[in-house]
């Protein structure tokens, strides 16, 4: 099995007050520094063999404490970008969310298609295509995939046979993490948007209560 732990980036100035998409330059603030840096104490004792990216700063920025502390680099996939919001692209979400379309995203996520952007089936397709070809790859690898929230979402809504419909039910929050178990046998997921600690992950003795969590 391979272990995906799916991590959001942190925080830049305009998290939440603007829709950047995938327009370059948006770095991350003060405060998403230190969330990157806090990551690599959130981690201690998680065995990892690979950090993977978005293409976008903000990830990559995201994912550079973690790696450095593991001696890794940072690989990019471009499948793992943000959602191509089009015409939406670097308007304020207070605008955003007066128009119609914002309420059908809300409501009947897998009939959008953004203005000149992607459809969120076809986001959803590439995120999970991204993420079993990460597991192929590395069979009973343990990694950290660095990327957005919206793409994230996507992809755990799928592997939890959750319709796209019912995808905005889940939070993903700034450097929260969220872990897949994919291979032999049917994919788990074995958190959501976790923003404390992972010692469930930390190699230990195996259980003789089968609890099902994940130990080296």
């Amino acid at each position: 099995m391979t272990v995906l732990y799916l991590v959001r980036h942190g925080l830049t100035d305009v998290t939440g007050k603007r829709l950047t998409g995938r327009e370059p330059g948006h770095h991350l603030s003060a405060a998403g520094r230190e969330q990157a840096d806090r990551l690599v104490e959130r981690f201690r004792g998680v065995p990892l063999d690979a950090v993977v990216s978005s293409p976008l700063e903000r990830c990559r920025e995201t994912a550079a404490p973690l790696a450095r502390d593991r001696r890794l680099s940072v690989r990019v996939r471009k499948d793992l970008t943000e959602v191509d919001y089009g015409e939406w692209t670097g308007r304020p979400l207070k605008q955003l969310v007066r128009t119609k379309l914002w309420r059908v995203v809300q409501t009947l996520p897998s009939a959008v298609r953004f203005p000149g952007g992607e459809r969120l089936l076809d986001v959803q397709a590439r995120a999970v295509r991204a993420l079993e070809a990460l597991a192929e790859e590395h069979p009973k690898h343990r990694i950290a995939v660095f990327s957005h929230a919206d793409v994230i979402k996507l992809a755990l809504a799928h592997f939890q046979a959750m319709p796209v419909d019912a995808y905005q039910r889940l939070v993903i929050d700034t450097t929260s993490v969220s872990a897949l178990v994919v291979g032999e046998g049917p994919p788990r997921v074995m958190k959501v948007n976790d923003t404390g600690g992972l010692q469930a992950f930390v190699p230990g003795p195996p259980t003789a209560s089968g609890d099902g969590k994940v130990r080296g």
